[in-house]
C-alpha cells in the first residue's frame, strides 16, 4: 500500500534516480548529487549537527509540522528527501507551483485512510509553499489541527510576511543560512569523485576555477554545481581553469527580492548606513537595491522620510536635497537617475545628524494619549465673538511682534504641561544655533517674570 502511494504522488526523480529507466547523465548535476542521508549533507551544522534539536527529530522519526525557510540551494528539499528516505511514515511531495487545492483534498482522503487502516503517518511536503496564498494555505489548517497529515513547508520567502498565521503558529520554522564557502567547495570537489556526479571523463578542475565557482556561487549549491556542470561540458583539452569558470559562471545572482525579507535587510542595511555617516557603505547598498532592480522612487521617499528623522534642524537643507532629489528622480529616470541618487545619498550620510525633531514628536504624541485632550489656555484661545470675550478668551495674551527682541514670555502649554520639554535640540550642525537661540528666549523669560524691588 505504502509503494503505490509513493510511487504515484512522489516524483520518481526524488525518490531513486537510478532505480529508473532514465538515463542518469540527462539529469542535472546539482539532483544527481542531492545527499541521501543526513551524514551526507554539507552545512547546516546549527541544523542537523550531532545532538542537533532537528537531527534527533529525523533520526528517531518525530518530526511535526515544520516550516523550511531560506535562500535558493541551501538544502531545502534535500532536507525533505532525506526525511523521506529515513521516515517509517507515508511521504508525499506536493508542489505549490504545479498543484491546487483540489491535489490536497486527493492527498488526505488517502492518508486518513491509512491512518485509519494502517496506523501510517502521512508527511506532506510542500515545496515553495509561498506560491500558495493565505486563504489556499487555509486548506491544510485542518488536516494539520486532526493529526491527518505532518505538514513540511519550504520556502524562500519569510514565513511571518507569506505564511497563513494560524498555520504558522501550528509550525516550527528551522532557518537555513546560506553555504559557506568551504562548504560549496566540498561539495565541488565531490561532484569530480562521486560516481553520481560529473559524466566521465572528469575534466581537470584548477583549484582557481574551484575557488571562484564557490565564492561567486553566494551560498547556493545549486548555483555552484550547475555552473560547475557547465564548465565541465565546456572543459579544453579536458581541463577547466579559471576562465572557463568565469564563463560558466556569467554574473552572480544577487540575492534581493522586492517583497520578501532580503528587501527589508538590504534597505535597513542602506538607512544603518547613513545614519551611522559612512557613505561608502550608503553607496554600496544604494548599488545592490539598483542592480536588483528595485524602484528608485522606493528608494528616495526613504530618503526623506530619513532626512527629517535622522537629521532634522541639524541641517534644514537635507530635507530640500531629499525632496529634489525625488523629483530629479521622478523627471530623469534611470539609469541616468543613478547619478542624482548617489549625490544625495553622500550628502545624507555626511550631514550633521540629529533626531530631536522625530524624538520631539514621539513624546509629544506619548503625552496626548496619556493625558487626554487637556484644555487649550484661556490666553491662547481665539475669540472672535462677544461671548467668547466675556468668557476670557484671549485674555492676557502677548503678540509676540510687539516686543523689540520679537519675543513674549508666556505659556503655551496646558497648565498641568507647564514645563515640559519635547524638543531638545543637539550641538550638532545648524541645531546648535537653535539650541543658543532656544537659550536666550530662556533666559529672557527669566527676565521677565524676576520679582522687581
Amino acid at each position: 500500500m505504502l509503494d503505490s502511494v509513493n510511487s504515484t504522488l512522489f516524483p520518481a526523480t526524488y525518490m531513486d534516480l537510478f532505480d529508473t529507466q532514465t538515463d542518469p547523465r540527462s539529469i542535472p548535476l546539482a539532483e544527481r548529487l542531492r545527499p541521501r542521508s543526513l551524514q551526507e549533507m554539507v552545512g547546516q551544522q546549527e541544523l542537523i549537527g550531532e545532538g542537533k534539536l532537528l537531527r534527533r527529530l529525523i533520526e528517531s522519526d518525530q518530526l511535526s509540522s515544520v516550516i523550511f525557510w531560506g535562500p535558493p540551494g541551501t538544502g531545502k528539499t534535500t532536507l525533505a528527501q532525506v526525511i523521506s528516505a529515513t521516515s517509517r511514515s507515508n511521504f508525499v511531495f506536493f508542489s505549490a507551483v504545479l498543484q491546487g487545492v483540489k491535489d490536497v483534498r486527493e492527498i488526505v482522503a488517502k492518508a486518513q485512510d491509512l491512518k485509519k487502516y494502517h496506523g501510517t503517518r502521512t508527511v506532506l511536503f510542500v515545496d515553495e509553499i509561498h506560491r500558495f496564498n493565505k486563504a489556499q494555505q487555509d486548506a491544510f489548517l485542518p488536516y494539520v489541527e486532526k493529526g491527518d497529515i505532518i505538514l513540511i513547508g519550504a520556502t524562500t520567502e519569510n514565513p511571518s510576511f507569506e505564511v497563513n498565521a494560524a498555520l504558522l503558529s501550528r509550525s516550527r520554522v528551522f532557518v537555513l543560512e546560506l553555504l559557506k564557502k568551504e562548504d560549496i567547495l566540498q561539495l565541488l570537489q565531490r561532484a569530480a569523485t562521486d560516481p553520481r556526479g560529473l559524466n566521465q571523463p572528469v575534466p581537470q578542475i584548477s583549484d582557481e576555477a574551484l575557488d571562484f565557482l564557490a565564492e561567486q556561487a553566494n551560498g547556493d549549491a545549486r548555483t555552484a554545481l550547475n555552473a560547475l556542470e557547465t564548465a565541465a561540458a565546456a572543459a579544453i583539452d579536458g581541463k577547466v581553469d579559471l576562465a572557463i569558470a568565469e564563463e560558466a559562471m556569467q554574473k552572480k545572482v544577487l540575492l534581493y527580492d522586492k517583497g520578501g525579507e532580503e528587501h527589508y535587510n538590504v534597505i535597513s542595511a542602506f538607512i544603518k548606513s547613513m545614519r551611522g555617516s559612512d557613505p561608502d557603505g550608503a553607496l554600496y547598498w544604494l548599488a545592490r537595491m539598483l542592480e536588483a532592480g528595485e524602484d528608485p522612487l522606493f528608494i528616495v521617499r526613504r530618503m526623506v522620510i530619513f532626512a527629517s528623522e535622522d537629521i532634522g534642524n541639524a541641517d534644514p537643507r537635507a530635507l530640500q536635497l531629499a525632496l529634489s532629489v525625488q523629483q530629479a528622480v521622478h523627471f530623469v529616470g534611470l539609469p541616468e537617475a543613478r547619478i542624482t541618487l548617489a549625490q544625495g545619498v553622500t550628502y545624507l550620510a555626511t550631514a550633521p545628524k540629529s533626531n530631536a525633531s522625530y524624538v520631539g514628536i514621539k513624546e509629544a504624541q506619548a503625552e496626548v494619549r496619556n493625558s487626554g485632550a487637556l484644555p487649550v489656555p484661556l490666553h491662547i484661545r481665539n475669540a472672535p465673538t462677544k461671548l467668547m470675550q466675556n468668557l476670557d478668551y484671549g485674555k492676557g495674551y502677548k503678540y509676540a511682534h510687539d516686543d523689540a527682541a520679537g519675543y513674549q514670555s508666556q505659556e503655551y502649554l496646558p497648565d498641568e504641561l507647564k514645563g515640559k520639554k519635547y524638543y531638545r535640540p543637539t550641538e550638532r550642525g545648524y541645531e546648535k544655533t537653535i539650541g543658543e537661540r532656544m537659550a536666550w528666549w530662556e533666559q529672557l523669560k527669566k527676565n521677565k517674570t524676576k520679582p522687581k524691588g
